[in-house]
């Protein structure tokens, strides 16, 4: 009865309302496959939808082939990919609509490279080359079939790359090397027996003749498959460099994977001539906002002379890429190149200690473009100069000892400022204008410097100053300079910035507002620079400890309990350090759940930020154990007195270069009873695990984005890579507020890429899964890592000063 009324509904006069509800159908398919796991519902919905269209296909062809098509996708996320493979073929055969046939052709590819069902040749000629050249038949500019030409032309650029990498793997790999050698050997034996032939008797000719023979063809045989071999990597290659560049060209759907990877091809391979060509072609074709995430590294690489010199070559291109980028985005761009330009430009003291490595190449790189540019914006550059000439003198300014946690007035030169109207508050966010046309009032400008300044405890003296911007804000700032590098800074928050997307872009961690709080480093020279002052934060340190740590929440509520110094004291001159461990912690209970309980009066609220904490505590975990950060003492951690998320600071070791510590660290992330006495009862259960699953299942599903990033990274030769003896040895005398930390750091040449590999090739171990040596499930992982943070074990042979 009900199928005969809706035959009735699709023969009559009023298809229009039939083909309505087909819509609803088809949409509510596509959310429920795409959401996971909800797949009766989705089943359902197309169960519906295709008894609607029974008997109806010609008239309504087109959205009962979408339909198919959904159906087959719900078979591959059901995991039943023969079916899914062989209705995709099926659909391919029949229908002939060229925009769902792009997409049919591109799915069907797509899920043979993923299950590897069928060899390269037929994926690339049957099924990915076909889908991209029929998208690209449709000209129309609507906006799918836009979104559709940039989807086929990334999956053909992802797969051809996939197999570039392959066939370079095999060509480096020790096997491959072993035969090369062999061959090499079967040449010179070769070579002796041609020899022997000429001069042997006429019996032993026929024997000689022989040998040669079955040489020479064994010899054919692995010089063709080696041609082919590097053939079909060059071919490889050119598809995906080509294929990335009309995806970057057509739309922004795969923008930050895209231009990632690419940036890495180009650095990687940058010896090679049609690399060279594809750089410069993507260059005059792609629009340089897409380039702007990094600006920094693009920039960093200026001025190597191992790159080679001359025209069209890879420098060439390199610097019509950055100018091309300053022309169109002065405001995210010229500060780097200044910063490059100021390469030598460090105190007497530090240079006499060989501090920092002076590049000279790259510093001359960025003063030649920068005159280029002049003709460009000359005023600009010039009123950016000026502001970072201030800044370096305030991040430089003598200061007493006594002088520390007052407020000193400035100089009369840094009070008496012009006021610079082409130039925005440093630590402003710009948002980039795809036009390149930034007018008056699309950034607050720098407007001067307020009289006095807060000089910071440390060996530096860093100075917080409030920057006058023209929107009538007081933007509060760090001026730094001394032994830390804010460029590696900067590089870790670009990082985390990149993660954040990756977290957004993912609905289970969208919903629980899971990332990384980041806020702006901005490097002017080697040693000194600007940070973005997260307003209301105070370090965990200063509120468990008090600023002297000597008083605090443990000093208000721990009625009875030792004092951190005492602990440290019992820590540091006791053998045993399990045992000392153990007598601490009951001597030092924690009180970390006292900070919701102050703050937050309300029910709802305390529940809200409690869990805000939890969801922050675990992003942060997570990030930080994937790029191996350390250094993660109390007064490194801030916390955000309005929302309760924690945000991290001192970012200078990365890369587990925390293991290189005199006293290593040997836990993944800080974990103490502190941090994990504000998640409440449950502890480490519940919200806190589920989370950090979450986190590490969406940095797993982007696994390959994040170690190209990484990889990029790993090209920036502005980067340390290695930690050097007495800087560890100063890491740690910082955490004791109350020893004498004045080391100075003499920086000695480090092997840089070797560094670099190992640190790369241990982020893929993370993402992999691989813990212990052993791979393990994403929640293994999570037990695992959460496990040794809170392992009495680690935590007792930390540094005293860490606090664990």
């Amino acid at each position: 009865m009900a199928w005969d009324l809706r035959w009735r509904t699709c023969q009559d006069d009023s298809r229009k309302f039939s083909l309505q509800k087909r819509n609803v159908s088809l949409e509510a398919v596509i959310p429920s496959i795409e959401q996971g796991a909800r797949f009766s519902q989705a089943a359902a919905a197309l169960h519906e939808f295709k008894s609607l269209c029974v008997g109806t296909e010609e008239q309504c062809s087109s959205l009962y082939w979408l339909g198919r098509i959904e159906e087959a996708k719900l078979f591959r996320a059901q995991g039943q990919n023969e079916m899914a493979i062989n209705l995709g073929i099926y659909i391919s055969q029949k229908n002939k609509s060229n925009g769902e046939t792009s997409d049919v052709y591109r799915l069907i590819g797509k899920w043979l490279a993923e299950t590897r069902s069928s060899n390269s040749r037929t994926i690339l000629e049957q099924y990915l080359k076909p889908a991209v050249s029929i998208a690209e038949d449709v000209k129309t500019p609507d906006k799918k079939a836009m979104e559709r030409r940039c989807q086929t032309h990334f999956h053909l650029a992802h797969y051809t790359d996939a197999l570039f990498r392959s066939h370079e793997e095999r060509l480096n790999s020790n096997e491959w090397q072993s035969a090369m050698r062999l061959r090499k050997h079967k040449t010179v034996e070769l070579e002796a027996l041609i020899k022997r032939f000429r001069s042997s008797t006429k019996g032993e000719k026929t024997d000689y003749t022989m040998k040669i023979q079955e040489l020479q063809k064994q010899l054919a045989m692995d010089k063709e498959e080696d041609q082919k071999l590097q053939d079909d990597r060059d071919n490889f290659l050119n598809l995906a460099l080509g294929g990335y560049k009309h995806c970057l060209v057509i739309g922004d759907k795969y923008d930050v994977r895209v231009v990632f990877r690419i940036v890495s091809l180009w650095f990687s391979l940058s010896s090679r001539k049609h690399v060279v060509n594809s750089m410069l072609s993507t260059i005059d074709e792609v629009q340089s906002f897409k380039f702007i995430p990094l600006v920094y590294q693009i920039a960093s690489r200026m001025g190597s002379s191992k790159d080679g010199q001359g025209p069209l070559n890879f420098q060439f291109a390199l610097v019509s890429l950055v100018k091309k980028m300053a022309i169109d985005h002065p405001y995210h761009t010229v500060l780097q190149l200044l910063a490059l330009a100021n390469g030598d430009r460090i105190k007497d003291k530090q240079r006499s200690r060989n501090s920092f490595v002076v590049d000279m190449d790259k510093k001359h790189a960025a003063e030649n473009l920068l005159n280029e540019l002049s003709s460009y914006h000359g005023a600009i550059i010039q009123q950016m100069k000026q502001m970072v000439d201030i800044y370096i003198r305030l991040a430089e300014m003598e200061t007493k000892k006594e002088d520390t946690n007052k407020r000193v007035t400035l100089p009369r030169d840094l009070r008496n400022l012009p006021v610079l109207e082409l130039v925005p508050v440093v630590t402003a966010t710009i948002s980039i204008d795809r036009s390149c046309q930034y007018h008056d009032g699309t950034f607050p400008y720098f407007k001067g410097l307020a009289d006095s300044v807060m000089i910071m405890n440390g060996i530096n003296a860093p100075k917080v100053v409030e920057c006058l911007g023209s929107d009538g804000c007081r933007y509060r700032q760090l001026a730094k300079s001394g032994n830390d590098d804010l460029r590696q800074d900067a590089v870790m928050e670009q990082f985390f910035g990149l993660v954040n997307t990756f977290l957004r872009n993912h609905q289970d961690t969208w919903r629980r507002r899971l990332g990384v709080r980041t806020y702006k480093v901005v490097p002017f020279t080697p040693s000194a620079g600007v940070l973005e002052w997260v307003n209301g934060t105070l370090p965990l340190g200063e509120y468990l400890l008090g600023s002297m740590r000597n008083g605090g929440a443990h000093g208000r509520y721990g009625v009875g309990d030792w004092s951190f110094i005492e602990c440290r004291e019992h820590m540091t001159k006791e053998r045993d350090k399990s045992k000392a461990f153990q007598e601490v912690c009951e001597k030092f209970r924690p009180v970390m759940h006292f900070f919701f309980l102050e703050r937050f009066l309300h029910p709802a609220e305390w529940f809200e930020k409690r869990l805000a904490y939890t969801r922050s505590v675990a992003a942060s975990s997570m990030v930080g154990y994937i790029v191996g950060l350390g250094d993660r003492h109390s007064m490194n951690i801030l916390i955000d007195q309005t929302t309760a998320e924690v945000v991290h600071i001192d970012l200078g070791v990365a890369f587990e270069q925390g293991l290189m510590l005199k006293t290593p660290e040997r836990v993944p992330f800080r974990l103490t009873r502190d941090v994990i006495d504000g998640m409440g009862v449950t502890g480490v259960e519940g919200v806190f695990r589920r989370c950090c699953e979450k986190t590490l299942s969406v940095m797993q599903t982007n696994k390959e984005a994040l170690l190209t990033i990484v990889e990029v990274f790993i090209h920036d030769p502005l980067y340390k890579w290695a930690l050097s003896p007495l800087k560890a040895l100063q890491r740690q005398k910082e955490m004791d507020v109350d020893l004498d930390a004045s080391l100075e750091e003499p920086e000695n040449q480090y092997e840089g890429n070797k560094d670099a590999a190992r640190a790369l090739l241990r982020v893929k171990q993370k993402l992999d899964g691989y813990e212990d040596g052993e791979m393990r499930s994403t929640h293994g992982q999570v037990q695992q890592l959460i496990q040794d943070a809170i392992d009495s074990e680690r935590l007792c042979q930390m540094y005293p000063g860490w606090g664990a």
